[in-house]
C-alpha cells in the first residue's frame, strides 16, 4: 500500500487509474483486509498491524482524491469501505474484540489530517448521518440509564475508536469531542460523557452506572471523566465556556443519580486545579456555602486516603474564602466547614458502632481516614499560619 500511495503522486492520470482499480471489487479485496479479530496479519513483522495497514491505506486515498471536493471523496471513500461491516456501529458481533473501528478510526485521521474546520465539520456530520448516529444517542439518553446496555457500548466503541482514539493534538480532540456533545441538552451532554467516558464491567465491557452511587470509587473509574472535563475546560476547546463546563460537571454528578460526595470531589481533584477552583467558587458565589463546606470536607478526605498533599486543600480553601465578598459570609463558611467535619465523623462513628468493631469494616477504615484527614487538614493550617507569622516578625 505504501508503494502504490508514492506512486499515486507521480501524475494525474496515474492518480486516476488506481482511483478506479481501489473500487472495483478486485481492488476491494486486495486492499481491504478484514482479519479485525486478530492482532497480526499473515507473515508477522514489523509495520503489518492492520493499524498500520489502514493508516497506510488512508494515505494513499488521500493522495488519490486530493484533487476532489470534500463531498466527493467522502463518497468515494464510502463506496470504497462500506462494505467491511466492521466498520458499521452495529457491524461486528464481537466489538469488544474486534479491530475494525480502530482501523476505521486511524484511516480517518490519516485522511482527514490537515484539513479546515469547515471540511471536518462535512465529515462527522457524514459519519453521524451515516451510522444513524443521532437516533441511536438520541434512544440512549432519553433511556433509563443501563436499559440499553449493548447500544451504550457501541457507541461508546464507536465513539472512542472511530472519532476520538487517533488524535495526537488536544486540539483535534476537543474538536471531535465537541461535536459529539454540543448538538445536545446539558443533561443529554453529561449522560453521553458519562457513556462515552466513565467507567465499564471488566468482564462484559457495558458501562456500570451504579459506580458513583454506591460507594466510594478509585481514581481509576473516574480519570476518563477528569481527562474529558479538563480537555472541554482547556483553551483548546473553544467553543466551550467556563460556565458550560461547571453545568456539566454539576449535571454530571447526578448521573444516573446523585453521586457520593466522596466520588465528587475525587472527580474535581482528578479535573485540575483550575477546574476544580473555578467549581468551588461557584458555589460560594451563589451561596451554596452549607454545600461547598461539605464538598470541601470530602476533598481533605481524598486528599488523606489518595495521599495527595494536604497542603493544597488548605491552599484551596483560602483561595476559595478571598470569593466571599463580606468576612461575615468567610466566617459563615469555615464555621459551615468545621460542623461538616463534626458531622461525618459523628456519622461515621456511629456507623461502625453499628456494625461492630470488626478491622474489615470499610465503616471503621473510614473512620480512620476522616480522624487522620481532619488532623492532617489542621496541621496544615498551623504550620502554614506558623510559617506566615514567622515571616512577619
Amino acid at each position: 500500500v505504501r508503494d502504490i500511495s508514492l506512486l499515486s503522486m507521480v501524475s494525474k492520470n496515474i492518480s486516476h487509474h488506481l482511483i478506479d482499480y481501489i473500487s472495483t471489487s478486485s481492488g476491494i479485496r486486495r486492499l481491504l483486509l478484514q482479519d479485525f479479530h486478530t492482532l497480526e496479519l499473515p507473515g508477522g513483522g514489523e509495520g503489518a498491524s492492520l493499524l498500520e495497514h489502514y493508516k497506510s491505506l488512508g494515505l494513499l486515498l488521500k493522495r488519490c482524491t486530493l484533487l476532489l471536493p470534500t463531498r466527493d471523496r467522502l463518497k468515494y471513500v464510502h463506496k470504497v469501505l462500506s462494505e467491511v461491516s466492521c466498520f458499521k456501529l452495529n457491524g461486528c458481533a464481537s466489538p469488544l474484540h474486534c479491530q475494525g473501528l480502530s482501523c476505521y478510526g486511524v484511516f480517518l485521521q490519516v485522511l482527514t489530517a490537515g484539513w479546515d474546520e469547515l471540511e471536518c465539520h462535512r465529515v462527522f456530520n457524514f459519519l453521524w448521518e451515516l451510522s444513524n448516529l443521532a437516533r441511536k444517542v438520541q434512544a440512549v439518553v432519553s433511556s433509563k440509564a443501563g436499559s440499553a446496555r449493548k447500544l451504550e457500548l457501541r457507541i461508546r466503541l464507536f465513539c472512542r475508536r472511530v472519532l476520538l482514539n487517533h488524535w495526537i493534538h488536544r486540539s483535534d480532540l476537543a474538536f471531535w469531542l465537541t461535536r459529539i456533545l454540543k448538538p445536545w441538552p446539558i443533561v443529554n451532554q453529561a449522560r453521553l460523557l458519562y457513556i462515552i467516558f466513565g467507567p465499564v464491567s471488566s468482564l462484559d465491557g457495558y458501562v456500570v452506572w451504579q459506580k458513583m452511587i454506591e460507594r466510594p470509587t478509585d481514581e481509576t473509574s473516574l480519570k476518563g471523566l477528569a481527562e474529558a472535563i479538563k480537555l472541554l475546560y482547556g483553551t483548546e476547546a473553544r467553543e466551550w465556556t467556563a460556565d458550560d463546563v461547571i453545568s456539566l460537571v454539576d449535571e454530571l454528578s447526578v448521573v444516573p443519580q446523585e453521586w457520593l460526595m466522596e466520588n465528587n470531589a475525587r472527580l474535581l481533584l482528578l479535573s485540575g486545579n483550575n477546574i476544580c477552583y473555578t467549581v468551588l467558587a461557584s458555589k460560594a458565589v451563589n451561596g451554596r456555602a452549607m454545600e461547598l463546606a461539605k464538598l470541601m470536607v470530602f476533598m481533605v478526605l481524598v486528599c488523606e486516603k489518595d495521599l495527595y498533599c494536604m497542603e493544597w486543600a488548605v491552599k484551596m480553601m483560602q483561595k476559595v474564602c478571598k470569593v466571599f465578598s463580606t468576612p461575615w459570609e468567610r466566617n459563615s463558611f469555615l464555621q459551615y466547614l468545621e460542623n461538616a467535619f463534626a458531622h461525618m465523623l459523628m456519622d461515621t462513628l456511629q456507623s461502625v458502632l453499628a456494625g461492630g468493631l470488626d478491622e474489615e469494616d470499610s465503616n471503621s477504615l473510614n473512620l480512620f481516614h476522616l480522624v487522620n484527614a481532619q488532623a492532617n487538614f489542621h496541621k496544615a493550617i498551623l504550620y502554614m499560619a506558623m510559617r506566615s507569622s514567622i515571616c512577619t516578625i
